[in-house]
């Protein structure tokens, strides 16, 4: 009789335990339906060249931060404008399993039944609009049923309450446009345009609320302006984080690929410290990197006269000097190919396809015809032998990245560097020291600084493109600084300056518009190497 109520009791318990794991796990949602497509008028600007979908937030293209917190489910996504930019960029880019239509209609229920034709019947899937970045809590695989989703944050034009739609805005009761359903049967009747919402206010279609709390919607270019506003003067790439207490700078991998840079960082600031080099900040741990707050500016913002300019140069040119001058090694000629022709032409033909113009063996930009380097490869990589692997005997330590963005000056116009690579090709540390000079005119003759802060303008036309990029003011000194470097071939500068725009194309892989302009930039610099020899 006690072992019969014991196992009642243990039956009782599983049984109540398999409840609650079941409300945990939900049913899986194995599907997801992004409607991507329209204008994107109210972004303004940044869809002036690509679709809405791959607009850039916080460092990941809009549809890619679903990608990221749902690496293994199975994308359709509804497209229109710019769609063939969107589908070349998925392809290139999209890293997870992704087909792509095409909508017929407008609005938000355009395209939706041709989506459905990839969705087996049976199988529950998510119908969300693309402005969407789902908060760190809001969990798909944690529900059941006919879902939708309830802003908490935002104001939204339609609203659920009790049941019923109503076209009314409301923060607390807003329909964000997120919506999972239980089978595909259930949208049999949707409409092949027209507003989604609309007709779902006509059905009789019982959901369960899911509270989206800290989900964004990045529909506006204010709202994009604002997710993505930058607190303070440091700015971090996605992989790492800083942090600022007084004058104590930390900063922090966030993801492998920070980890990755954090290690080459730290070796250097580990390897240039036994030489006294004190154009670095004091560095008082290196796990996590902390470091002293400079009292300065990154060089491209210092209001400085021409004099002052000069002055800077002076300075940068003499720190490095002394850096390449602690010791050497003999230089690893297949680092100097990796990093000069292999690096750059493995990423320029990642993004070959989805460039316009790139398949032409001439691109008109700004109104001039350029050679599309794409054809002249062998003669590239021939001038990378006869200029880089035959000319440098040895390596010294490098910065390798010492653009004014990773440079500061202070008041009495003392340089500090920063964010060092640490690396060049398959050496650590060591390196060619016509890398860093060029690393500097990339900044002095090149604006790279202000690309890199999107201050440019791409105007993707028929037959051709425009690209304006912003000035960092320095460029009438790029005589002036190739004219100070002793020893130093100025040529193989401007060539390297060019290898490295061209490089830059799929190291800013996620601004569809940074892609672009910089290989025209590359393109436009590689030309004039190419007539001079």
């Amino acid at each position: 009789m006690k072992g019969g109520a014991i196992d009642v009791c243990d039956a009782y318990i599983k049984d109540q335990i398999g409840e609650i794991k079941a409300k945990v796990e939900g049913e899986n949602v194995d599907y997801i339906i992004i409607q991507a497509g329209g204008k994107g008028t109210r972004l303004e600007h940044l869809t002036r060249n690509k679709p809405k979908g791959i607009v850039p937030v916080n460092n990941l293209p809009i549809v890619f931060h679903m990608f990221k917190k749902y690496p293994d489910k199975k994308y359709i996504i509804i497209g229109d404008y710019k769609n063939e930019v969107l589908e070349k960029y998925l392809e290139a880019f999209g890293g997870t399993t992704c087909i792509s239509v095409k909508a017929q209609g407008q609005g938000t229920s355009a395209g939706l039944h041709q989506a459905l034709e990839h969705i087996p019947a049976g199988k529950r899937f998510m119908f969300v609009w693309s402005d969407l970045i789902l908060g760190e809590e809001v969990n798909i695989d944690e529900t059941r049923g006919n879902v939708i989703g309830i802003s908490r944050d935002f104001e939204c034009r339609w609203s659920y309450k009790d049941g019923q739609f109503f076209e009314e805005p409301s923060m607390q009761h807003g329909v964000a446009g997120l919506f999972i359903f239980s089978d595909k049967e259930i949208l049999a009747q949707a409409p092949q345009s027209g507003e989604f919402v609309r007709w779902l206010q006509g059905q009789n279609i019982g959901f369960e609320e899911m509270s989206l709390l800290d989900t964004v919607e990045t529909g506006t270019l204010e709202a994009i302006r604002r997710i993505s506003g930058h607190e303070g003067e440091y700015r971090c790439r996605p992989f790492n984080s800083i942090e600022v207490h007084d004058n104590i700078l930390i900063k922090r991998p966030i993801d492998d690929q920070g980890k990755a840079l954090a290690v080459n960082e730290v070796k250097w600031y580990s390897e240039v410290k036994k030489y006294n080099f004190d154009q670095i900040p004091i560095i008082y741990e290196l796990n996590p990197l902390t470091m002293e707050k400079i009292n300065g500016q990154n060089i491209y913002k210092a209001k400085l006269d021409t004099e002052q300019k000069k002055k800077v140069i002076d300075n940068l040119i003499s720190s490095l000097e002394k850096l390449h001058g602690f010791t050497k090694e003999e230089a690893d000629p297949y680092s100097i190919m990796d990093t000069y022709f292999y690096k750059t032409f493995t990423r320029l033909d990642k993004i070959r396809n989805l460039v316009p113009f790139a398949l032409e063996k001439t691109i008109n930009i700004n109104g001039k015809d350029y050679k599309n380097p794409f054809f002249y490869r062998e003669k590239i990589k021939e001038d990378v032998r006869n200029q880089c692997l035959y000319t440098c005997k040895s390596f010294s330590l490098i910065h390798g990245d010492c653009t004014f963005s990773n440079t500061m000056v202070d008041d009495k116009l003392n340089v500090i560097f920063l964010d060092p690579r640490g690396y060049f090709g398959s050496t650590e540390l060591y390196g060619d020291v016509d890398y860093d000079w060029a690393k500097l005119y990339y900044s002095i003759d090149g604006d790279y600084d202000q690309f890199n802060n999107k201050n440019f303008e791409l105007y993707i036309e028929e037959n051709g493109v425009r690209l304006d990029i912003a000035t960092n003011g320095w460029k009438e000194l790029a005589p002036y600084y190739l004219s100070q470097l002793k020893g130093v071939d100025a040529q193989k500068i401007k060539f390297l300056h060019a290898l490295i725009w061209l490089s830059l194309t799929t190291y800013a892989w996620e601004d569809y518009d940074s892609i672009c302009g910089a290989f025209y930039k590359g393109v436009m610099l590689m030309d004039e190497c190419l007539k001079d020899n």
